[in-house]
């Protein structure tokens, strides 16, 4: 069991620093509240334990020995989040009539498959941690329990804190400051991939 200590800190620290998968969180809560979120909330994390069980599995090495795999993963990533980052820089006050609607289990999952730093962190700790399982499938699946928990307890944090956020804003003025905020955030939260 010492050796699951280091994992665990290494999963914490990952998955509750700043970047896209928390700012969206962020963003989401703010915008609709907890429990609308909570499908975006938990397809980041299935994506996030899914790519850390395919990490687990061997994929690393796939990705390491083809470059542009990687190269295409960071450029259709970065675009994405670019996109979303556009969209919610754009937004004034929640007008939530009916018709508008957070994104979803699918779009958490699609936004995590392509984030870089999602893949450098699984695939670091598939490499640093591959001690504390007897194999592949055993690595896999421990890496898939730890990082999918503790991002679903941190993604829970950074949307909870959008919601504080939210019941801070008086107006439609603050709101477009906070999602241009958000926005531009997000789209920095990009900077460190391609340094």
């Amino acid at each position: 069991m010492d050796t699951m200590a280091p994992l665990v800190l290494f999963a914490l620290v990952s998955t509750i620093s700043p970047g896209g998968a928390t700012t969206l969180a962020t963003i989401s809560g703010a915008n609709f509240g907890f429990r609308p979120s909570l499908p975006l909330i938990a397809g980041i994390a299935a994506g996030l334990a899914s790519m850390a069980a395919l990490a687990g599995f061997g994929l690393a090495g796939l990705l390491l020995a083809l470059p542009s795999l990687t190269l295409a993963m960071k450029a259709s990533g970065s675009a994405y989040l670019l996109w979303l980052a556009w969209q919610t820089a754009r937004r004034g006050a929640p007008r939530l009539d009916g018709n508008a609607r957070p994104s979803g289990f699918l779009a958490g999952v699609w936004m995590l498959w392509h984030n870089p730093k999602g893949w450098a962190m699984t695939t670091g700790a598939a490499a640093s941690f591959v001690a504390v399982a007897s194999g592949p499938v055993q690595l896999g699946a421990l890496l898939a329990a730890v990082f999918g928990l503790l991002a679903l307890a941190s993604l829970a944090l950074w949307c909870a804190a959008g919601l504080v956020l939210a019941r801070a804003m008086r107006g439609d003025r603050h709101w477009r400051r906070l999602n241009r905020l958000l926005g531009l955030l997000l789209a920095l939260s990009m900077v460190p991939v391609w340094l």
